[in-house]
Formats: C-alpha cells, sequence, structure tokens
C-alpha cells in the first residue's frame, strides 16, 4: 500500500478508535536497519545505520481535558491518564515507550513555561514489533516529533532524539545505545549514516540504489524475551572495559582498546567477557573497512566485512539463533549477494542483505527455500527503499 493509503486508512482507524469528526495531525518515523556495527553504540564505536521505508505512524489529536489515551492498532490495547499522574515506573507494555517519551517532553515544555494538553493518541504502522528493525526508537523517535508539534514547542532535531534515547534508557529502562534513535531521527534518504558513537559526530555515505539494493528477512523469531540477555551483555562489555582499562589509562570506553593490551591481558578476563572485548574491538576495525570499501564504490568489500561481523556474533557475541545463521549461509551463497549478516540486537529477529539490484527474486527464492526446509516455515522476505526521517504527513 502506498504511503497516502497507508495515512489515510491510519486517519479512518483513528476516528473509528476515538470518535468525533475533527481529523488527527498524523506522524511517520521510519525504522532503521544497521549495516555495520554490531554493538558497538553502546561501547562507543562507529556505526553504519540506515533508515527504511517502512515505519510507525503516529495519529494526535488533542482533548479539551488533561486526559491522556494511547492507543494501538498491533493489539487493541489503550492506556489512560491524566497529564498530572503519569505513571512513575514501567509496566512491561508498549505505552512505557510513548510514556517515556511524554514525561521527557513535558519537562522540555516546562522549562519554556509551556503546558501540555490531553492527547488522543494511536499508533500503528507497517514495521514488524520485535524483529530487530527499531520499532522501539520509531516509536519514541516519531512520539516525540508528534508532540513537539502539537505542543508547539519548536525543539530540535537533535533535541527530540535526545528526549527519546532519555525516555528508553531511563523509564523502559533498555540500555541501549545511541545507535537507534540517531539513525532514525538523523535519517536522510538514500544514505547511510556513519555515527561515532564516542563523540557523536556523523556523516552521511552514499548509497548507490542504483546498483544495490537492501534486503530483510525476518525469522519470525520475536526478541520480546531477549531485553534480559541485551542488558547482560551491556554488563559484559562494560566489565571488560573496567578490567582492561587499568593496562591502558588513556581509553575511555571499550572501543578505545587497542589490539595489543587485549592480547596482553585478555587472560585476565572471565572467558565469556573475554568473548564480548574480542567482538567489539575487532567490531571496530572492521566497520572502519567497510567505510573504506564504500568510498571506493566496492560494494562486495563491504559485504565481506558483514559476513565476518556476523561471524563473530554468533561465536563471539553470541547473539545468533539457528534461524539467523541459516539465513546468512543461504544468502551469501546466493549469486548477486554481497554480504549478509544478522541485524538488531540479536537473539532472533531478522537478517539484513546487501545485494545488486535485480537480484531480488532469485534472493528471495532461495532464502525461502532453504528456510523451510531447515525449520517447516518460510521467512518473510522483503526489499526496502530508504527514508528521508520523522515528519508529519498531510492527511488528503
Amino acid at each position: 500500500m502506498s504511503e497516502a493509503g497507508l495515512v489515510a486508512r491510519h486517519s479512518r482507524e483513528f476516528l473509528a478508535a476515538f470518535g468525533g469528526r475533527a481529523s488527527p495531525r498524523i506522524f511517520f518515523a521510519p525504522g532503521r536497519v544497521n549495516l555495520m556495527g554490531a554493538h558497538l553504540d553502546y561501547n562507543g564505536g562507529p556505526v553504519m545505520p540506515t533508515a527504511i521505508d517502512r515505519g510507525t505512524f503516529v495519529a494526535v489529536r488533542p482533548r479539551i481535558d488533561a486526559r491522556v489515551v494511547l492507543a494501538s492498532t498491533l493489539d487493541g490495547t489503550r492506556a489512560e491518564f491524566e497529564l498530572g499522574s503519569l505513571p512513575e515506573t514501567r509496566a512491561g507494555r508498549w505505552a512505557d515507550y510513548p510514556v517515556g517519551v511524554l514525561r521527557e517532553i513535558l519537562l522540555l515544555a516546562e522549562a519554556q513555561g509551556a503546558r501540555g494538553v490531553g492527547l488522543d493518541v494511536l499508533f500503528g504502522g507497517n514495521l514488524p514489533v520485535g524483529a530487530g528493525l527499531s520499532s522501539s526508537a520509531s516509536i519514541c523517535v516519531g512520539s516525540a516529533f508528534a508532540l513537539d508539534a502539537v505542543y508547539g514547542l519548536g525543539l530540535s532535531r537533535l533535541e527530540l532524539v535526545n528526549a527519546a534515547l532519555r525516555a528508553e534508557r531511563g523509564f523502559v529502562g533498555v540500555q541501549c545505545g545511541i545507535m537507534d534513535p540517531y539513525a532514525v531521527g538523523l535519517a536522510r534518504e538514500g544514505a547511510l549514516l556513519w555515527l561515532d558513537c564516542k563523540d557523536r559526530t556523523s556523516e552521511y555515505l552514499p548509497l548507490d540504489h542504483d546498483r544495490v539494493t537492501i534486503g530483510v528477512a525476518d525469522t519470525g523469531v520475536r526478541r520480546e524475551l531477549a531485553q534480559g540477555a541485551f542488558n547482560e551483555r551491556v554488563g559484559q562489555c562494560r566489565a571488560a572495559f573496567e578490567a582492561l582499562r587499568r593496562h591502558q589509562p588513556d581509553a575511555t570506553c571499550l572501543r578505545d582498546i587497542r589490539f595489543e593490551t587485549l592480547a596482553a591481558h585478555g587472560d585476565e578476563l572471565e572467558p565469556p567477557i573475554a568473548r564480548r572485548a574480542q567482538h567489539v574491538i575487532h567490531e571496530v576495525a572492521r566497520t572502519f573497512s567497510a567505510r573504506d570499501a564504500l568510498r571506493r564504490g566496492d560494494a562486495h568489500g563491504f559485504g565481506a566485512e558483514m559476513v565476518r561481523t556476523h561471524e563473530s556474533l554468533r561465536e563471539l557475541f553470541e547473539v545468533s539463533v539457528p534461524e539467523l545463521d541459516v539465513l546468512v549461509a543461504s544468502a551469501v551463497a546466493t549469486p548477486g549477494v554481497h554480504g549478509a549478516r544478522l541485524t538488531g540486537a540479536g537473539f532472533g529477529g531478522c537478517a539484513v542483505v546487501l545485494l545488486e539490484r535485480g537480484a531480488e527474486a532469485e534472493v528471495a527464492d532461495r532464502l525461502t527455500s532453504d528456510f523451510e526446509r531447515a525449520f517447516g516455515r518460510a521467512p518473510v522476505v522483503e526489499f526496502f527503499g530508504g527514508d528521508g526521517g520523522p515528519r508529519e504527513i498531510e492527511v488528503v
């Protein structure tokens, strides 16, 4: 369905959910897929994400009272509360994400001397939840942009991105790095975002969509139960850094640890901690190599680094699952594919494939047949265009 069709449908769904005649304002925030820099964002390393043309629609209409009602087309549930008594702790539901953002935006509004008003809000879209395409950042960034517009705060794009990040870290409790909200909020169509998560500098690297395209194969293995395992990896990386920085006092994050420091002192770490450090330190080097390949137009060289990354995620970071391994192996064995790896945090979700334009049908057929043979069901294989980032969309 076209974007206009999706917007019109979401507007109808809003009126069906909340009634009334006044149409809502509708905002969109894309998902993202990260091509290189796996699990580097919270370790201060570089990452290379790009936004995709699927995401979250947020329909918003002010109320005449101070009540906030959040609803979702994904499961039909609602959350309701008064602006003056927002939840202080998370409930373990999808509404935690927009509630956390609302808390942050209201603080920014208060700093301006502005006041919030009650709202009816409907969330929907076409981005698979829990697939590793950053549905949480899409919801948070989309909420921030919508609230800023409705409340008339005029916050910068970067302020909104950081509000979304604080919400996910602080209220929701996911110890994520900066990549996901930055990739969504700072997206530019037709480009990869090179983001250095240590100093938050960024640049846009062109991706020749006339030559290559991005495929995403969804295993159907949802990641709702993976938050604890993700937070465990964050803690293990932190432990590795604290142990190794004693031997390298100039280091400010795990990304700074040099190969020779790890080689000389890695045996002081518990084996799982050492494996996490090995992945991170080598992934930093792979990501710089991938950037060099992209700059010289070497898509196959870029793809080779993706494959090496997946091997490291499987063996050293231990976040892959058999379904992801089958998809990656199947992809790289198909003509026209430059590279593939799991994307997102892992533990399920999706594999991303970089392939020559024109090879989509052959790649989809191969991935589907191999996956069905192994698991008795078909993956969802889709090919994505880029996206220009969060925006308000006019309701026609």
